[in-house]
C-alpha cells in the first residue's frame, strides 16, 4: 500500500496517521464540518471534506468514503474503531472498489459482529457461556419472557454493534420493556440496525478481554489480557494490562478460548475476545470486537508491539512479527479523558477547549485528538484523549498515574479528571491482592457512588476567541488560510448574532430556567423524540422526551403535573438549559 484513507476521526485517526508515517505510507483524513480544524485533519498528508454534520451524513456514509478514497488516490482504507469499523458491508465495499481493507475479512466481521452467530461459534469452540436467546428477539414481550424463565438481571444487547452501544441491563421487570426499546434506538442510531438479543447478566463481574492478532498465513498470536471493569453506561473509563489478579488457569482458559473462537471464524487482523469473570472465578464469553480497541495502547506498552503497524503489515500480506504468545513486560493503565460532568452522572458536555495541557515524563503517553482551541461537538463521542501509564509493576504504575493526573490540566469543558484522581485513592481499585480488588462493571455506580457524589459539578466556559489560522476547502480538499488577528476580531464569532452561543457551546443557566413552567434541556443535545404529545396531560416524573448527546441517551421527565406544551420539535439540537417545553 502507498496511501491509506482513515475512515474515522479524533484520537484514533491521529494514532493511525502517525503509524502510517512510521510505516512509510501517506495518509488521507476525512472530516465532518465540525472537524475541519481538528488535529487529525491537519496532521494527515491530506484531508477531504465529508460535507455534513451528523454521523449518518459523514463518517457513516459509505458512498462518500469510497468516493473520497478514489478521488484522493488512496489504495487502502483503515476504519479505526467505532462508526463503520465492524460493518461487513463497508469492508466488502472497500474490497469491491479495488482497495485494501485494513481489517478482518467481511465474512468474519459478519459472523462475529452478529452477536447471536458469535455465541454459536463460541459454543462450537467450547468457550464458556451464560444462557441467552437463540436469536434476536422480536419485541419486548420476548424480553419479558426470557427474564421470567432465567431471572434478573438480563442484558439486552445490539446484535450488530459493540463498544457498549445499544446495551441495556434490566434489574427490574417493570423497566425491561422500555430498556429494550431504548437499546433498539441506540443500536439503530449507532450501527444502522436495531436487532437485539438477550442473555443472562452476571452480577458484579469483571470485564476481561484478550488481544488477538492473526495474519493471512494461518498464525494467531495472543498478546495478553486487559481488565476493563471500570465502566459507566457500559462504556469503559479505565483499562489495564495485564488483567490483574487472575490465576494462571484462568489466564490460560481465556487465551485458549480467544484463540479457538478466532480460528473457527477464519479471523485475520486485530481483534478482541471479551469475557466476564465472576467473583467466584466463573468465565463467560461476551463478544468479539472485530477491530482495534480504544484500549489497545496498554497492550502496546506491555508487549512492545505497535498494533496499528501490525495491522498495516497484515493488510500488505506480511506474516506476523510477534510471537504466538507474548509475555507481558511491566504494567500499563489507560485513563479515558472525556468531556463529561462527573457530578451529573457523567453527562456529556460539548464546547470549546480553552486550555489543554497534558502531562509528560517517563512512562507517560498521551494519545489525543484535541488541543487548546478544539471544539467538542455534540454529535460525536465525548472522548478528548487517553492517558497511558507504564511502569515495571502495578503499584509503580498507580503511583506514576497519580503524578500524571495531577499534572493534567483542561479548561473550557468539564472532564473526568476529578473522577480518575478519586479512583486512584480507592482501596478497592488500588488493592494489592485479589481478595481486596473488588471492582466490577457496575462498581462506579454502586461501590464508588459516595465518592462520586462528593465531586463538585462543573460548568463549561465560553468559547475562546476566533482563530488566527482558518481552515478552508477548495474543491472538497482541506487547506489552511492565515489571516491577521485584527481582521478576525472585527467579525462576529462564527457569524453569530450578538449574545448567541458559538459552536453550540453549552452555557450556563438561562433566564428561561427561572420560569417554573419551563422544561430545560439537561445538556446540549438533540431532542430525539417526544414521548408525550403536545397538549397531553402528564404527571410529575412521567417520561416526556428522549434526548441524545455524544452517543448518550437521556430521559427527560415532567417536573410537575399539568399540560405539556412542546417548545421545540423532535430532531432539533438545543443548548444546555434551553427550554424544550412547558408544563401549564
Amino acid at each position: 500500500m502507498k496511501k491509506v484513507l482513515i475512515a474515522n476521526r479524533g484520537e484514533i485517526a491521529v494514532r493511525i496517521i502517525r503509524a502510517c508515517a512510521d510505516y512509510g505510507v501517506a495518509s488521507v483524513a476525512v472530516y465532518a464540518d465540525a472537524d475541519i480544524d481538528a488535529p487529525h485533519a491537519r496532521l494527515a498528508t491530506e484531508a477531504w471534506a465529508l460535507h455534513g454534520e451528523r454521523p449518518a451524513d459523514t463518517y457513516l456514509n459509505i458512498d462518500k468514503l469510497i468516493g473520497i478514497a478514489r478521488q484522493s488516490g488512496a489504495d487502502a482504507v483503515h476504519p479505526g474503531y467505532g462508526f463503520l469499523s465492524e460493518n461487513a458491508r463497508f469492508a466488502q465495499a472497500v474490497i469491491d472498489a479495488g482497495l485494501k481493507w485494513i481489517g478482518p475479512p467481511p465474512e468474519a466481521i459478519a459472523r462475529l459482529g452478529d452477536k447471536v452467530s458469535a455465541r454459536q461459534i463460541a459454543q462450537q469452540a467450547g468457550a464458556p457461556l451464560v444462557a441467552g436467546t437463540p436469536g434476536p428477539v422480536q419485541d419486548a414481550q420476548q424480553v419479558l419472557a426470557f427474564a421470567r424463565e432465567h431471572g434478573l438481571p438480563i442484558a439486552i444487547k445490539a446484535a450488530f454493534g459493540g463498544g457498549g452501544r445499544g446495551l441495556k441491563v434490566a434489574w427490574h421487570m417493570e423497566e425491561a420493556a422500555e430498556l429494550y426499546h431504548s437499546a433498539v434506538r441506540e443500536a439503530t442510531a449507532a450501527f444502522g440496525r436495531g436487532e437485539c438479543f438477550v442473555e443472562q447478566y452476571l452480577h458484579q463481574p469483571r470485564h476481561v478481554e484478550v488481544q488477538v492478532m492473526a495474519d493471512a498465513h494461518g498464525r494467531i498470536a495472543i498478546l495478553g489480557t486487559r481488565d476493563c471493569s471500570l465502566q459507566r453506561r457500559n462504556q469503559k473509563l479505565v483499562e489495564e494490562a495485564p488483567a490483574p489478579f487472575l490465576s494462571d488457569a484462568q489466564r490460560q482458559r481465556l487465551h485458549q478460548a480467544a484463540r479457538d473462537i478466532c480460528a473457527r471464524a477464519g479471523y485475520v487482523g486485530a481483534g478482541t475476545a471479551e469475557f466476564l469473570v465472576s467473583r467466584s472465578g466463573a468465565i463467560s464469553f461476551l463478544e468479539v470486537n472485530t477491530r482495534l480497541q480504544v484500549e489497545h495502547p496498554v497492550t502496546e506498552e506491555t508487549t512492545g508491539c505497535d498494533l496499528v503497524i501490525e495491522q498495516l503489515r497484515i493488510a500488505d500480506g506480511l506474516p506476523l512479527s510477534v510471537p504466538d504468545e507474548a509475555a507481558p513486560r511491566g504494567h500499563a493503565i489507560e485513563f479515558r479523558i472525556n468531556a463529561e460532568d462527573v457530578a451529573r452522572g457523567f453527562l456529556p458536555m460539548p464546547g470549546r477547549i480553552t486550555a489543554f495541557a497534558p502531562p509528560g515524563g517517563p512512562g507517560v503517553r498521551v494519545d489525543s485528538g484535541v488541543q487548546s482551541g478544539s471544539l467538542i461537538a455534540p454529535q460525536f463521542d465525548s472522548m478528548m484523549a487517553k492517558l497511558i501509564i507504564w511502569a515495571p509493576t502495578r503499584a509503580q504504575a498507580l503511583a506514576r498515574a497519580r503524578r500524571a493526573l495531577a499534572e493534567f490540566h483542561i479548561e473550557g469543558v468539564p472532564s473526568v479528571l476529578p473522577f480518575h484522581r478519586a479512583v486512584l485513592q480507592s482501596p478497592a481499585f488500588c488493592a494489592e491482592n485479589a481478595e481486596d480488588f473488588t471492582v466490577h462493571t457496575r462498581w462506579i455506580e454502586t461501590g464508588f457512588a459516595d465518592e462520586l457524589a462528593s465531586l463538585p459539578a462543573a460548568r463549561p466556559e465560553p468559547a475562546s476567541a476566533a482563530l488566527l489560522r482558518l481552515p478552508i476547502e477548495i474543491d472538497g480538499r482541506r487547506h489552511t488560510l492565515a489571516l491577521p488577528a485584527a481582521l478576525l476580531a472585527a467579525l462576529p464569532a462564527n457569524g453569530a448574532q450578538p449574545g448567541a452561543k458559538p459552536d453550540g457551546q453549552a452555557g450556563g443557566p438561562t433566564d428561561e430556567q427561572a420560569d417554573e413552567s419551563a422544561i430545560p434541556a439537561p445538556a446540549a443535545a438533540t431532542l430525539h423524540a417526544w414521548k408525550a404529545e403536545d397538549g397531553a396531560a402528564v404527571q410529575a416524573g412521567q417520561l416526556i422526551a428522549v434526548m441524545e448527546a455524544m452517543k448518550m441517551e437521556m430521559q427527560v421527565t415532567a417536573p410537575k403535573a399539568g399540560v405539556l406544551r412542546h417548545a421545540v420539535p423532535a430532531g432539533q439540537t438545543v443548548a444546555l438549559g434551553q427550554t424544550i417545553g412547558r408544563i401549564e
